[in-house]
């Protein structure tokens, strides 16, 4: 699965509005589009497929849903949470709705996959439901409910990849941008909604991969993250000349040189390892290439085997800790950051301490921190009970809140005094006075504008003092 989808209250699970105003590549139809995204990085990709298809078929984008003729929720369906905020979005496009009948309202992705049919019985505002492997049948579905029907297609498929679809950056820097390199899962997580909401796993061919990456750096884009449920299990079989599959195959590993060599000056990020699957070839193809950045996002979710094992994750506490070893000895230096689940079914104290003790020992950069949220139809909901009382699992959470602060914080605290090669993102969120921009570890930094360096470029920062998340610096080149 792709493990960013769990995240805090701290961390913002929605960006609003995610369409610019574009002009159509067709003939206009006169039709406004706008996306709304939840969730995770592969939801915001979707999003920008969705936007291509669209606009391909004369619809034009706005930022303001009130605008819009048709209005689009990618949803996610990890935690419950997740699923009420949607619903709750959706009453309020009732008042626009209200004013404008014709307009369409549709929910794509994965809480659109679960619910499926249900989705219209319970949302009488619904007028479409589209999972994650139908995005090329929206034209028709608006087109069943400009005849006056309801629309569903939530079929999974074993094929689709859209690797033929090129994806409309929408609300883009211009300098960083994703490129989803693999659809599906096939890892049994037991808590975890994906592999029923996304299907299995499959592979996009690679070469169509490397050409959106110079694509991407022709049209000025600096920074790619290759996105998975799993990337470290991408596999795609080489074709023959007569078109039969080759013995041969592209790995990750391989991928991920590939896409490396694009160009010196195009960074490299990647989205989510699995413990299970990381390999040394990996690693060490992070290490060879300079432009591939050193930070892994690498989920425990506990420190303690017995959970890890009812959770399915295939892997203990040993294996983990032995993944670990091997980035700091073949990338020294390298970031790693995880995601953690508290209070899972049957944990007790001494478990939950296991998990206190991993992030001691690994001390992570950043982590993405919940309390375990039962979603149905998981292995997890069917054969165990949700046994952890609430205030023990928001204790527990509070306390692992809290030590990944003071280990953020130290690590931040360790660039501090340090030069970093930094990619200058854009303006600071805080102060139009200000550029921000990430290093290879993928820590922010902040520091004042210079008028011989723009979005896209390259400079090389002093960081003199941190708050307890954002490095503060200056421009030395």
């Amino acid at each position: 699965m792709l493990d960013l989808l769990h995240t805090t209250k701290t961390h913002d699970e929605t960006r609003q509005g995610e369409a610019l105003d574009m002009v159509p590549t067709g003939a206009s139809n006169g039709r406004k589009l706008y996306i709304e995204s939840y969730g995770c990085q592969m939801n915001f990709s979707d999003s920008e497929i969705v936007a291509s298809i669209l606009i391909d078929r004369g619809f034009e984008t706005t930022k303001d849903f009130k605008d819009a003729d048709v209005v689009f929720i990618n949803t996610c369906s990890i935690r419950e949470n997740a699923e009420q905020r949607v619903r709750n979005r959706l009453k309020e496009f009732e008042s626009a709705k209200a004013r404008n009948p014709g307009m369409i309202v549709g929910v794509l992705g994965c809480m659109a996959e679960r619910l499926k049919a249900k989705f219209l019985e319970e949302e009488k505002l619904v007028d479409v439901v589209v999972g994650p492997d139908a995005y090329r049948d929206l034209p028709n579905l608006i087109e069943q409910v400009d005849d006056g029907a309801k629309a569903v297609n939530v079929l999974l498929s074993r094929e689709e990849t859209y690797a033929d679809i090129s994806p409309v950056r929408l609300n883009s820097n211009g300098v960083a941008a994703f490129i989803s390199i693999m659809r599906g899962c096939d890892n049994m997580c037991s808590f975890c909604v994906v592999p029923f909401t996304r299907g299995r796993e499959r592979s996009r061919d690679p070469q169509s991969i490397v050409q959106e990456a110079k694509n991407l750096f022709e049209a000025g884009y600096r920074e790619v993250t290759l996105l998975g449920q799993n990337v470290d299990s991408y596999k795609h079989a080489q074709k023959n000349e007569d078109g039969s599959e080759s013995a041969a195959t592209v790995n990750f590993a391989t991928l991920l040189a590939m896409v490396a060599e694009v160009n010196p000056l195009l960074r490299v990020r990647f989205s989510t390892s699995h413990p299970k699957d990381i390999t040394d070839e990996v690693l060490h193809t992070i290490a060879r290439y300079e432009n591939i950045c050193n930070y892994i996002h690498l989920p425990v979710q506990s420190g303690n085997s017995r959970i890890l094992d009812i959770m399915n994750r295939t892997y203990d506490r040993e294996w983990y800790i032995d993944r670990v070893d091997a980035i700091r000895r073949i990338i020294p230096g390298c970031a790693i950051s995880t995601d953690v689940i508290t209070g899972f079914c049957t944990e007790t104290e001494e478990e939950h301490q296991d998990t206190i003790s991993m992030m001691e020992y690994v001390k992570y950069d950043f982590a993405y921190m919940f309390a375990y949220s039962e979603r149905p139809g998981t292995l997890a909901a069917k054969r165990f009970e949700d046994d952890v009382p609430e205030e023990v699992k928001k204790r527990r959470l509070t306390e692992i809140v809290a030590l990944q602060r003071t280990h953020g914080h130290e690590r931040i605290q360790d660039y501090v005094g340090k030069v970093h090669r930094v990619l200058i993102e854009g303006l600071s969120k805080r102060s139009d006075q200000h550029y921000c921009g990430r290093n290879d570890q993928n820590a922010m930094l902040v520091f004042p504008l210079d008028a011989r360096y723009k979005a896209g470029d390259y400079v090389d920062v002093l960081g003199e003092s941190c708050t307890s998340a954002t490095l503060i610096g200056k421009i030395i080149n």
